[in-house]
């Protein structure tokens, strides 16, 4: 069933809002400070292991604040995957343009996901080099 144009709006609407205000926290609070309202990452706290999103926060804050390189540092994955985001909602959502097809249909393939994660998340835990760039910095 498609979605009506008003809750398409009320829900871009919102997401706008809350990116507003993801913005304003990242550029107000230092995640790499004591006492920021940013909470740790549960998984690293009981294992001691880097997760898919380790660094997220930080990455991001360095992203708002012009810092490309510190982001990449932080979790590069997450951080060269953030342009294909949008693509991927607005390609999900209906808008489909055909120079577009090819590389969509290798994104929104489940098995490129199912690889790439678990892959990710096992290579930025592995102690060795060139592995351990992966890790957040």
């Amino acid at each position: 069933m498609p979605i009506s144009r008003p809750l398409r709006i009320a829900a871009l609407a919102s997401a706008a809002v809350a990116a507003g205000a993801g913005v304003w926290l990242l550029r107000t609070y230092d995640p790499n400070a004591a006492g920021n309202p940013f909470p740790p990452c549960m998984f690293r706290a009981f294992t001691g292991c880097y997760c898919i999103g380790c660094g997220l926060t930080r990455a991001l804050h360095a992203l708002v604040h012009g810092d490309l390189p510190g982001a990449l540092s932080m979790n590069p994955l997450a951080v060269l995957l953030m342009p294909l985001m949008p693509l991927m909602v607005a390609w999900s959502g209906g808008w489909q343009p055909r120079a577009l097809a090819p590389l969509m249909r290798w994104l929104m393939e489940p098995k490129l996901w199912l690889v790439l994660l678990p892959g990710y998340w096992i290579a930025r835990n592995l102690p060795w080099h060139p592995f351990t760039l992966l890790a957040p910095g």
